[in-house]
């Protein structure tokens, strides 16, 4: 066993853990809500534009020429894939969730995959399995603007319309709520055409006509699904870390319990040992 010095000094080595991971905890709490309230102002705006554009689309008569943001193209030669992670670990599982789904996808396409990585840890992981590393984007703010994501947006816009890749996909962690992040792999290009009845197609009426509104429209919606997904790859990031760094504080408290239960054991068998070490010692002088 251990002597009562040694771990007392792992005691202490602990409890200073402990003031570190509550620290990161309470720091990843007071981000957590901002990231959060602002992923979710976000939704209703994303889905919205979604579906707009998904119903616009379906406008497109077959005679008109399509804006190539829309065209579809078999068979996929080549596929686009952005992924969103953190740049920073001490987030339980979400990294290896999202990593985990973006290579499954990788795995199961026929096609060559090109990968966009925004964040560090999506890059390492896509340089460590030797995947196709066309750009890296990182050290991205808690409180991100647009500007953010518009080289992103351009890459992915050039690369489709260049037809260096035919479909674009993004992985990045959905938030749901404070303990629960889902890793999502979605197709952003191109924008599949929502299925409309006759009645509903009758119902939309865009000037100066839908083309132009498509046009004006489409490389806005890249820009804003791609700000949309990272606010949701943000939120998720800090509640995961908060959420982990709270665990963690609470098993350093346990820990710091169970250690010195084991110290107060020592203790009192070095007390014990010492006081039969006397008696013995004065049953001695007697005899």
């Amino acid at each position: 066993m251990a002597s009562v010095r040694q771990i007392r000094r792992r005691i202490r080595s602990v409890e200073n853990t402990a003031k570190i991971t509550k620290a990161m905890s309470m720091i990843a709490a007071s981000k957590m809500r901002r990231t959060q309230e602002a992923a979710l102002r976000g939704r209703p705006y994303s889905d919205l534009m979604q579906t707009l554009l998904a119903h616009l689309a379906a406008q497109i008569q077959d005679d008109e020429e399509h804006h190539p943001l829309l065209v579809e193209r078999m068979p996929r030669r080549n596929i686009g894939l952005v992924t969103i992670t953190p740049d920073r670990g001490l987030t339980g599982g979400l990294n290896s969730n999202i990593n985990r789904a973006a290579g499954q996808f990788v795995v199961e396409q026929d096609a060559a995959v090109k990968v966009i990585a925004l964040g560090k840890k999506g890059r390492d992981f896509m340089v460590r399995t030797g995947q196709d590393v066309q750009a890296v984007f990182t050290d991205v703010p808690d409180r991100p603007g647009l500007d953010e994501v518009t080289p992103v947006a351009r890459m992915v816009i050039d690369s489709f319309t260049n037809e260096e890749v035919d479909a674009v996909y993004i992985a990045y962690a959905q938030f749901v709520n404070t303990t629960l992040q889902r890793p999502v792999v979605e197709q952003l290009l191109p924008v599949v055409p929502a299925e409309l009845e006759v009645s509903q197609a009758a119902g939309y009426i865009y000037e100066p006509s839908e083309a132009p509104v498509l046009a004006a429209l489409l490389p806005r919606y890249v820009e804003m699904q791609l700000y949309h997904y990272l606010l949701e790859g943000i939120a998720s990031e800090q509640s995961a870390r908060m959420v982990a760094m709270r665990n963690a504080t609470d098993n350093a408290n346990v820990m710091v319990d169970d250690l010195t239960l084991v110290m107060n054991k020592a203790r009192q068998e070095t007390i014990t040992k010492e006081l039969l070490d006397i008696v013995g010692g004065v049953a001695a002088i007697e005899a």
